[in-house]
C-alpha cells in the first residue's frame, strides 16, 4: 500500500491510498475513522479523487462521525 496523497482539510485528516488496483480514501477526526474503497476504474486521476470530496462529501463524513461518536458514548453508557 502506498499513500499517493494527503489532502488538506480543517474538519478532517484526509490521506488517499493505492493498494490492489484500488483507492482508499481514509478519512479521521479524532479517535474515528472512515475508509471507502473505490476501484482506480472508477477515478482515473488524482485530480478526480480531490474533485470527489466535495464539501457535500466532507459535510456528510462529518455528520456520520458525529454518529460514530453518538453510537459509542451510548454503548458505554450501557456497559456502565
Amino acid at each position: 500500500m502506498r499513500v499517493v496523497a494527503e489532502i488538506p482539510h480543517a474538519a478532517v485528516k484526509i490521506t488517499v491510498f493505492a493498494w490492489n488496483g484500488k483507492y482508499l480514501i481514509k478519512l479521521e477526526r479524532g479517535p474515528y475513522e472512515q475508509t471507502y474503497k473505490i476501484s482506480e476504474m472508477e477515478v482515473a486521476t488524482d485530480e478526480a479523487i480531490k474533485q470527489l470530496l466535495d464539501e457535500t462529501f466532507i459535510n456528510e463524513a462529518v455528520g456520520l462521525f458525529q454518529q460514530m461518536h453518538h453510537n459509542l458514548m451510548l454503548a458505554l453508557e450501557r456497559i456502565e
